[in-house]
């Protein structure tokens, strides 16, 4: 089934067309059936509640992965299409390569953010919990449990929002390495993606499994 591009007037814009030449246009109002993966444009203006417009869209979805557009994508609005039931967070100007890409990582079950936005949202993640209480202990030891020393290592700063460079600098290793490491982390704990284990390694997600 194709891909539906919602926004509030219908209008799809020609990076959309050339990414998917069968796309469905539609507005916010309703969610085409015909639809295998659905992209929203959120509308512009300080005020909309994008919170309650991803969660509706979701529930209409029924299981089918749900991708907000934004074109001024913040930290903020990421975090709340996330919480929302989102699978992506995407500039609604992107390439129609970057929108291939997109689709792809949702297609295949993981969580897509692009790569630049992932740093600053696992940095601020690791931040705000440093200032509060409520990481979980018994997820914190969980996690522990299954990796090596060498691996915790990794997923410590990996949490921080450090990229693989700058991992394999600060470890002295090579960025190879790291890759081997995070592909073994992400086996281990049962998740897709480095969002999703920044979240358990930051003890706001159980381990899988």
């Amino acid at each position: 089934m194709p891909s539906a591009f919602l926004s509030r007037d219908a209008r799809l814009r020609e990076t959309w067309k050339k990414a998917f030449p069968d796309l469905i246009a539609g507005t916010l109002a309703q969610v085409p059936p015909a639809a295998s993966m659905i992209w929203v444009l959120r509308p512009t203006g300080a005020r909309f509640d994008t919170l309650n417009l991803v969660s509706n869209i979701v529930r209409q979805a029924a299981e089918r992965p749900v991708i907000l557009l934004a074109d001024e994508p913040g930290e903020e609005e990421a975090m709340l299409a996330l919480s929302a039931g989102a699978s992506g967070y995407c500039n609604g100007h992107a390439a129609p390569a970057v929108l291939a890409q997109v689709a792809l990582a949702v297609g295949n079950g993981g969580v897509w953010v692009g790569q630049g936005l992932l740093q600053r949202l696992l940095a601020a993640t690791s931040r705000r919990l440093a200032a509060s209480s409520a990481a979980s202990e018994a997820n914190q030891a969980a996690w522990r449990e299954r990796l090596t020393a060498r691996e915790r290592e990794v997923a410590i700063l990996l949490a921080r929002g450090e990229s693989n460079k700058e991992i394999a600098r600060r470890m002295d290793i090579t960025e190879r390495t790291v890759k081997a490491h995070v592909g073994a982390m992400l086996e281990k704990l049962g998740v897709r993606d480095r969002l999703q284990l920044s979240l358990i390694i930051n003890g706001l997600e159980a381990p899988r499994g």
